[in-house]
This record gives structure tokens, C-alpha cells and sequence, in this order.
């Protein structure tokens, strides 16, 4: 028999940990169990060839003093355990087209955001205010968001607005409308499915305040563990989760894949909520909604070519790159011509010394169906194996293909690099947990915005879910679902209170 906790957290990814750490600091005892050897999830980072790489927390938003993410994160201790550093203010992410070498600037601040913009846009300053001036009242209307707890009907008339046709309302030229749009890469934008909330909550956080952490994501994930430990909780590596015990509706304990149990009073699952019910293979949950969340359609996945420059090759960017062969390609990208492959792609570069750029990752969007034949096997660091004829080929061939794309907008870029890897939907997938590599779990649709809706409770009353597919993806939506997680246990107001008065 394995060891008897208040609170047991399966995974630990951002979710989880925050889970751990909130509660942690409100007395329960905690175990935070994760499959692998690293913890963190989409927060992982990693060093390859004297490069150190994320594997998805490229930038955060919401960390000035005062800011929403900034009180989560205080309350918790951690702003003084992670190191951070701003993007340019005036300019944390650049819009790029085709051939031509205009660069977009998005600003932080919504003053600065909105001149920007307007000075490459004169006769659209008016729908440029108009349409920051939407998304600061959308933002409101999220009271979590802002740490109020609120009614969720007071937001219901704003989860089917269309993002792409809601930002061609409020400005007539077309290039504009695919500019607003052009950092979607950070919610896999779906012309037909996203939501205009999910592009308001995620941008509004970088224009108040954008940041990169140094030395990598993976310091916040040690940070929360840290503050696990140090409020008498574990965080235990190498412990796999294959069945949640329920005994007469109520969770009793998890059995992990080598045998050791874990019995708890409350439960907590930061996995995919179809993989969770999967676990407790029990017939609580009424078969229509076991139906609907395993039939959810998850978001695009990736596939990533990291490079390590050589000493004063390329020049350092303190921006983020987005860049479109076509701007009508905006919407486009998830449902990408394989024939075509890439036709866009985001850059993130690390800095090095004397203005040079020491690393960069470049993503794009990738099929979990053109990796698909390796599905069933598994590679890591920790546990190596072969894929199998083929697999290293197709992402050489993967790898050409995007340094010939991105050496049209910056000549020289192959020369510049000293090594690089790459990172298919099934790396992504194995290190990150996440079904088919989704990038950022469920996909959702303004369409059908209460099919996606995931509530932090379950049929069985002492098994919460939590992380990127309650709420919202990314550091501050999963953020804000922790929250509602724990409020479940702690009280809503009463959390909310304390993080407010940090």
C-alpha cells in the first residue's frame, strides 16, 4: 500500500502544479504524480548542442506589476524565483507577408498597440480603437480574468463570436484584418471554428505585458514544485497513472503502472478529460457525455526545427516572427496543402552575446496524420527507441523545407546555424502528454461554444479536472482554470480574496 494524501494530482503539467501549490498553501497535503522524469509538461525545457530550447512557453503575458498573472503568480512566491525579461515594448511580435519586407509591429500598451498600427494604417485608427476598445470590454466581461468570480451567463453572448469575422468588422482593409489576425498560431486560428474570446483574453495579455523567461519555461515548473515541497507535499517523477479506483462513485485511490497505489480524499486530473475518464473505467459518467468528450476534436499539433547559431551569425530579435507566404493565409494554416508545406511558420529566438542570437525555434503547423504511421512507438531520452525506416528521413525532409522557407525573408539564415533537430507530432506527444500532439487541447468552436465547455467537476464528486482544457490554454488561461479548480475546494471568493490581497 502506497501513501494517503488530501489532494492527489495526476500530471504535472502547469495545471497540475499550480493545483499542487494553491493548495499546498492552503494546508492539504499533496502528491502531484507525473510519468515521466522531467516535470512541467508544455513547460519543459531542454539543452541540445549548447542551445536551450522550450518546448512550449515561448512568452508570457500578463507579469507588469498589478497585472492579473502577476498577483497568481506572487501569491504563490514565485516572481522571485523565476527569472524574466521584457520583449521590446515597442514591438513583442511582428506580422511578416510573402516577399515584402514590411514588418507589422503589434506594441505593448494598448496606446502604443493602437499608434503603431495606425501609422501604417492612418485611415484606420478609428477601427483600430474600436476594435481595442472591444477587446478591453470582452477582457471585463470575464470576471476570472480580472479575479472576480462572476456568473458564467453573463458571458454567454460573447463564446459564439466568430474571431475572424468579428476583426473584419471593425477595419475595412483587408491587409489590416489578416495583421489583427496574425499571431493566431498561439490558439491554432480556425477562420470557421475560433472564437473571438479566445483571441481578445490571449492578446489583451501581451499587449498590457509581454516577457520571455530566461533560462526557460522549465523554472516555473521548479518553482511550483519547489513551493509543493516546502508546504509538506511531493511531486513524484516516474509514477504513470493506468487506473483511477472508484469504489461506489467516489474515488478511492490510483493505481500507477508499476503497481504502487496512492489513496486521497480529493482527486485532481490535468489530463485530456477523455484520457481521465478512460482511467477510472467506470460507468458513472452517462454514456452521451463519455461520447461527446472522446469524440471532442483537438487542435493541430507541431513540428519544430531548433537551432544552435554559431558565435555572431545572426542577429538577435527581442520580438516574436510571424510570417505568412500569403497574408490571405492567415486563417489557413491548420488546414494546410501537404503539397505546399510550409506556407507560414512562428520564430522565436533566445538571446546570445552583443546583440547576436544564440538559439531559435521555428514551429509550424503539423498533421498528426503525416506522422502517423509511428504512432505506436514511443521515443524519449529516458526511454530510447528507433522508430523505424523512414521516420528520420520524412523530418530531414520536413527540416530543408522550412530553412528554404524562412531564407526567404532572412538570406544567410541556413549558413548562420551551427547544428539543428527537429521535433515531429510524436516527439511533441511524447514528451508533453498530449493526445495526437495537440498543441493546445481541445479545439473550440464558436459554433458549438457549450459542446467544448468542460466544468472543473465530474460525476464523481471528489474527481476535479484542471489545465489548458478547461478554460484556456497557455500560462495565464490555465493560470485562471487552477483557479477554478481549486475554488472548488478552497471557495471561489475566498481564493480569489487572498490572491487580490497578496
Amino acid at each position: 500500500m502506497g501513501d494517503s494524501f488530501d489532494v492527489v494530482i495526476i500530471g504535472s503539467g502547469l495545471g497540475g502544479l499550480l493545483c499542487g501549490a494553491i493548495l499546498g498553501k492552503n494546508g492539504y497535503k499533496i502528491a502531484v504524480l507525473e510519468k515521466n522524469p522531467l516535470i512541467g509538461g508544455c513547460l519543459q525545457s531542454y539543452s541540445r548542442n549548447g542551445g536551450l530550447f522550450d518546448t512550449g512557453v515561448h512568452y508570457i503575458g500578463g507579469l507588469e506589476k498589478g497585472q492579473t498573472l502577476y498577483k497568481i503568480f506572487s501569491y504563490l512566491g514565485l516572481m522571485e524565483r523565476i527569472r524574466i525579461k521584457r520583449f521590446d515594448e515597442e514591438g513583442f511580435d511582428v506580422i511578416k507577408f510573402g516577399d515584402s519586407d514590411t514588418e507589422y509591429v503589434y506594441a505593448q500598451s494598448y496606446e502604443k498597440f493602437i499608434d503603431t498600427l495606425a501609422k501604417e494604417f492612418p485611415d484606420e485608427r478609428e477601427g483600430i480603437e474600436n476594435y481595442c476598445r472591444s477587446i478591453k470590454e470582452l477582457c471585463d466581461r470575464f470576471p476570472l480574468y480580472n479575479l472576480r468570480n462572476g456568473d458564467f451567463m453573463d458571458k454567454m453572448d460573447l463564446l459564439d463570436m466568430n474571431a475572424r469575422d468579428t476583426i473584419n468588422s471593425f477595419v475595412k482593409d483587408p491587409l489590416l484584418q489578416n495583421v489583427l489576425a496574425g499571431n493566431n498560431c498561439l490558439y491554432a486560428g480556425s477562420g470557421e471554428k475560433s472564437p473571438f474570446y479566445i483571441h481578445a483574453l490571449i492578446l489583451n495579455s501581451y499587449i498590457e505585458s509581454a516577457w520571455r523567461c530566461e533560462g526557460g519555461g522549465s523554472q516555473i515548473a521548479t518553482a511550483l514544485a519547489d513551493v509543493i515541497a516546502e508546504t509538506g507535499g511531493k511531486v513524484i517523477r516516474k509514477a504513470e497513472v493506468n487506473r483511477i479506483l472508484v469504489s461506489e462513485g467516489i474515488a478511492t485511490k490510483v493505481i500507477t503502472k508499476d503497481g504502487r497505489e496512492f489513496g486521497g480524499k480529493q482527486f485532481i486530473s490535468d489530463l485530456h478529460p477523455a484520457v481521465t475518464i478512460a482511467l477510472t473505467q467506470s460507468d458513472v459518467f452517462r454514456k452521451a457525455y463519455v461520447n461527446r468528450i472522446t469524440h471532442l476534436e483537438n487542435t493541430v499539433s507541431v513540428f519544430i526545427l531548433n537551432v544552435v547559431f554559431k558565435d555572431s551569425a545572426f542577429p538577435f530579435i527581442n520580438k516574436n516572427v510571424y510570417y505568412y507566404s500569403k497574408s490571405e493565409n492567415v486563417w489557413n494554416g491548420t488546414e494546410y496543402d501537404e503539397a505546399k508545406w510550409p506556407e507560414n511558420y512562428a520564430l522565436f529566438v533566445t538571446e546570445g552575446k552583443d546583440g547576436f542570437a544564440h538559439s531559435a525555434s521555428v514551429m509550424c503547423y503539423m498533421k498528426y496524420s503525416e506522422f502517423e504511421q509511428w504512432a505506436d512507438t514511443k521515443n524519449t531520452v529516458f526511454q530510447p527507441d528507433d522508430r523505424g525506416p523512414g521516420y528520420n528521413e520524412l523530418k530531414e525532409e520536413k527540416a530543408s523545407k522550412i530553412f528554404a522557407l524562412i531564407e526567404k525573408q532572412y538570406p544567410g539564415f541556413r549558413s548562420a546555424v551551427e547544428s539543428y533537430h527537429t521535433l515531429s507530432p510524436l516527439t511533441y506527444r511524447d514528451y508533453t502528454g498530449t493526445p495526437h500532439g495537440s498543441l493546445y487541447g481541445i479545439q473550440r468552436d464558436c459554433s458549438e461554444p457549450l459542446k467544448t465547455f468542460v466544468p472543473a467537476r465530474t460525476k464523481i464528486p471528489n474527481l476535479l479536472l484542471t489545465g489548458q482544457n478547461l478554460n484556456l490554454h497557455g500560462v495565464m488561461g490555465v493560470s485562471v482554470s487552477s483557479i477554478i479548480t481549486c475554488g472548488e475546494l478552497l471557495g471561489i471568493d475566498s481564493l480569489l480574496e487572498k490572491i487580490r490581497n497578496t
